[in-house]
């Protein structure tokens, strides 16, 4: 697997830009490439500083069209495919969720780091009827935080960021993750406290 990985980041890092942009849609609809659009985003601002804004834009914007791929394929026909994969009882829960929470049930899992799944998500928000502007946005400022994260930390940091995303993407992702859960909670909670 760690071979493969190599493979994958060496070329999207050869292509520059649009290796980035490639990736990152490949990884997000049909293909699966664990930490390779993290790491590149790294490796590619070490090397580069002056992209600090553009490789991650480019990632978060490959991302959300790969995903949109996904969401699309929910729309058209997702359900009776969830329906085959997961128990009835689990489906209707996760639309209920996702009816009455969409953005957040979208946002939170774009910001997790593999080996945390986002198509399923996807795909169920193509299936909740969640509205494609709506999903766009989620999916691109969850992404977008993440992405423009690493890439201050490959600013900053330059090789060591690398390391320190291996080791600790997992963790950093879920207290991020549980943060913006907990505001998103406390805003539903706020909201529906207002109108009482």
């Amino acid at each position: 697997m760690r071979r493969l990985v190599e493979r994958v980041k060496g070329f999207a890092l050869a292509l520059g830009g649009p290796g980035v942009f490639l990736i990152a849609f490949l990884d997000s609809s049909f293909l699966s490439f664990p930490e390779v659009v993290d790491l590149v985003i790294v490796v590619a601002i070490t090397a580069e500083k002056g992209r600090i804004i553009f490789y991650p834009m480019l990632a978060t914007l490959g991302s959300t069209a790969g995903c949109f791929v996904l969401y699309l394929l929910g729309v058209k026909g997702g359900e009776a495919f969830l329906r085959r994969r997961m128990h009835e009882r689990h489906v209707d829960r996760a639309l209920a969720v996702f009816q009455r929470h969409g953005l957040l049930t979208i946002i939170v899992p774009s910001l997790l780091p593999p080996p945390f799944p986002l198509k399923p998500f996807v795909l169920a928000a193509g299936v909740a009827g969640i509205r494609p502007l709506d999903f766009l946005l989620a999916v691109a400022l969850g992404r977008g935080m993440r992405y423009y994260g690493e890439g201050l930390l490959a600013f900053f940091y330059g090789e060591r960021a690398e390391q320190f995303i291996m080791k600790n993407a997992a963790p950093v992702s879920l207290v991020l993750a549980a943060v913006i859960l907990t505001a998103g909670v406390g805003w539903i909670w706020f909201q529906k406290r207002r109108r009482l």
